[in-house]
């Protein structure tokens, strides 16, 4: 069973890093809330501000204190900005998704960085990461085991002395071209310098007006409810007549098929799916030290029911093709949407992500005129953003001082042995990408 949310209360030995557990208690904790956060008008300057609290900002502000030792002793603040604090999408959204990452590699990540090892160490036992310890190394996990250990993650990042979290949104940032300085500003309308940004601010499920389908009304499901049986069961009157259409054939819409299938051979019998998909489903292969589709083919639980039920060889004996029906698109997208969606009543797409918008971004220029817009695009290789401008003309890339990207939506570009092109997402990923590109961040 997976374990509920949980606060858990930190106490970390401070007291070496020159303050004392009680006097930095005194001014995190508050008396109606878990802790206090930090306005801007109290620091109006910081080493760096991370922007985003999900695995991707934790992940930096870990390894961001790991080299805080390079900076000078009175430039080691670091803000850490986010309106809840609570895990990002993964714990509001993903809790009751089966991961497709070994258990191991979240306990990898949890002991990867020393303040990562700090909290562990300082918690009191059992807790989230001694959940995941107990379970099969080798085995994926519900992810609400991930999402705990990250809320015990951010309370331990949250009192570190060097932290400053502000709860709240940015809303935009802007380059002092001569000085090389951010001036971020909050919703709040107060604002903080630093040399460096680094943006881990998520992403979204995408959807997408279907050829074809224009004058078809279906009742859209978003991904995420689609994603959380407990929330699912609730839009479907169990007695109707309903189906279903699920676009894709990803590890998302496997998951999503997975959830309506036992929706319908228990609570909701009348259910039924129509699954469109223009692909052969992929499947992740450990080779010899690495693993061909490593980002784009399914794994662990989805992969495991998925070749029992879905491939092409099991799908005519398995009982689920009582429930699904089969739609291929490929070469006839437009054809199959206009013949099969009217038999259909809602509609679950499963495509894909796409970033979170990120806020407004400026410059003044060396020659002190007014702020203009700064467009900027995002190298996977090293976590920089170079300026748009740059790219186009062909020239070598301009790249932006002082601002960085990280998490799922801004993952490393890898390429496999085989020449395959990917993103790499997911804990362990986000860990050994940004441990490589931070000590370049620290030194810019």
């Amino acid at each position: 069973m997976a374990p509920s949310v949980r606060t858990f209360k930190i106490r970390l030995a401070y007291a070496t890093r020159g303050l004392s557990v009680a006097s930095h208690a005194a001014c995190i904790f508050a008396n109606n809330g878990r802790y206090r956060f930090y306005s801007a008008s109290t620091l109006p300057s910081a080493s760096a501000v991370v922007v985003g609290a999900g695995p991707g900002g934790i992940t930096v502000l870990g390894n961001l204190l790991e080299h805080s030792s390079q900076l000078q002793a009175d430039q080691r603040k670091l803000v850490w900005v986010d309106p809840e604090f609570q895990g990002g999408r993964v714990n509001s959204r993903y809790r009751e998704v089966p991961s497709n990452t070994k258990v191991s590699l979240f306990v990898q990540f949890a002991h990867d960085v020393s303040p990562f090892k700090a909290i562990a160490e300082a918690t009191p036992k059992p807790n989230a990461l001694t959940a995941l310890q107990d379970l099969p190394q080798d085995k994926g996990c519900c992810l609400s085991y991930a999402a705990d250990m990250c809320l015990m993650l951010t309370e331990g990042l949250t009192a570190h002395p060097q932290v400053h979290p502000h709860k709240g949104r940015v809303t935009s940032a802007t380059l002092q071209e001569s000085t090389k300085t951010w001036t971020v500003t909050f919703e709040s309308g107060q604002s903080v310098t630093t040399p460096r940004i680094a943006f881990c601010t998520g992403s979204h499920p995408v959807s997408t007006t279907l050829p074809g389908t224009e004058k078809i009304h279906l009742s859209p499901i978003d991904l995420d409810i689609a994603l959380k049986p407990s929330d699912l069961a609730k839009i479907f009157d169990p007695a109707a007549n309903i189906t279903v259409a699920v676009i894709g054939a990803s590890h998302s819409a496997i998951l999503v098929l997975m959830n309506l299938v036992n929706l319908a051979n228990s609570s909701h019998p009348h259910l039924r799916i129509k699954w469109f998909t223009r692909n052969k489903l992929r499947y992740a292969e450990y080779m010899d030290g690495w693993i061909l589709r490593d980002n784009t083919g399914l794994k662990g639980q989805a992969a495991d029911w998925a070749r029992q039920n879905l491939d092409d060889e099991a799908f005519p004996n398995s009982p689920v093709n009582k429930v699904i029906q089969k739609v291929w698109t490929s070469g006839r997208e437009e054809e199959a949407y206009r013949e099969d969606f009217p038999d259909c009543t809602h509609i679950v797409q499963a495509v894909g992500y796409a970033r979170n918008p990120l806020p407004r971004l400026e410059v003044v220029k060396k020659d002190g005129k007014a702020a203009e817009p700064l467009r900027v695009e995002y190298d996977n290789l090293n976590g920089r953003f170079y300026k748009l401008e740059s790219s186009k003309s062909g020239h070598e890339r301009d790249f932006v001082p002082g601002l960085f990207g990280a998490g799922i939506a801004f993952p490393q570009r890898v390429t496999d042995p085989h020449g395959n092109v990917e993103h790499a997402v997911g804990f362990w990923k986000f860990m050994k990408f940004v441990k490589k590109v931070v000590p370049d961040w620290v030194k810019s």
